[in-house]
């Protein structure tokens, strides 16, 4: 057998201790750098969302300080804008109000509300394409419900707006009015022309929110109680990893749970 030469031999040493804590340290701090980069991305969405309703609540005043009326409802929104369907006279139209998800405004063409000042469902999906049709937000919306059938489903970026906070969250405006105590899903109050925040199907029976995370908006908004104030959260019946209880005086959001559970609802005050 011949062997190498002592200055050929190939090294067999591996890797010191201190050679592998400097490579253990370098991924820790990647890992944290990671993390915390995330943490960062999270924080500012989130604090997109009272820029998101400070926004559309701004753009319904403006638009009814301009056409006497609230978008989705107005009597006679096709004078301005034309009618996708059916008749020009003021008020509702069978023809035009019967338009479902097979039908999407793809114009400024539109239908008029019945001016009760109650934005009720057909209406929430024109209230958006009203707010476009008169340059009060950005982006262009269908007019009509997001799914065939069922005139309670919202779709982000199609017929409501899309948040910054989650793609598949989105916000529109309905008539809720006065809810008495003992409602399976709202806590009791006068919500008026509330704006809604969650997901699709009427947006608010999906939640997209850590109740930590509906907690720091609660409480950059408004009082931090998901039963109070202007901005509220779900009941526990309708939503178990949001809110504690059912009961308007004891209920909390419940900081621990790691399930995003949470949409909200915020009273406008028209």
């Amino acid at each position: 057998m011949v062997m190498q030469p002592p200055h050929k031999m190939i090294s067999m040493r591996g890797f010191s201790l201190v050679e592998l804590s400097i490579v253990l340290v370098i991924l820790g701090l990647l890992t944290g750098g990671i993390l915390a980069g995330r943490s960062l991305i999270r924080a500012a969405e989130l604090r997109s969302m009272p820029t998101e309703v400070h926004k559309y609540n701004a753009a319904m005043m403006a638009f009814r300080d301009k056409y006497f009326a609230l978008p989705g409802d107005m009597r006679n929104a096709v004078r301005f804008w034309g009618a996708q369907a059916g008749g020009a006279a003021d008020g509702t139209d069978a023809a035009c109000q019967a338009l479902d998800f097979s039908s999407p405004a793809t114009t400024q063409a539109t239908c008029n509300g019945n001016g009760d000042g109650m934005i009720g469902w057909l209406e929430s999906w024109r209230a958006w394409q009203q707010l476009a049709n008169a340059g009060l937000i950005e982006g262009t919306y269908t007019g009509v419900p997001g799914l065939l059938a069922d005139t309670t489903w919202g779709t982000p970026g199609l017929n409501i707006p899309r948040s910054k906070v989650d793609p598949n969250g989105g916000y529109t405006y309905t008539w809720q009015g006065s809810v008495a105590v003992g409602n399976p899903s709202l806590f009791a109050g006068n919500y008026g022309n509330m704006l809604r925040y969650g997901g699709q199907n009427g947006v608010d029976q999906a939640g997209y929110l850590l109740a930590q995370e509906a907690w720091n908006i609660d409480t950059k908004m408004d009082d931090g109680k998901p039963s109070t104030g202007n901005m509220r959260g779900p009941k526990n019946a309708s939503r178990p990893n949001c809110v504690s209880t059912d009961v308007e005086t004891t209920a909390e959001y419940q900081l621990t749970t790691t399930i995003k559970q949470c949409n909200l609802f915020f009273i406008s005050g028209f």
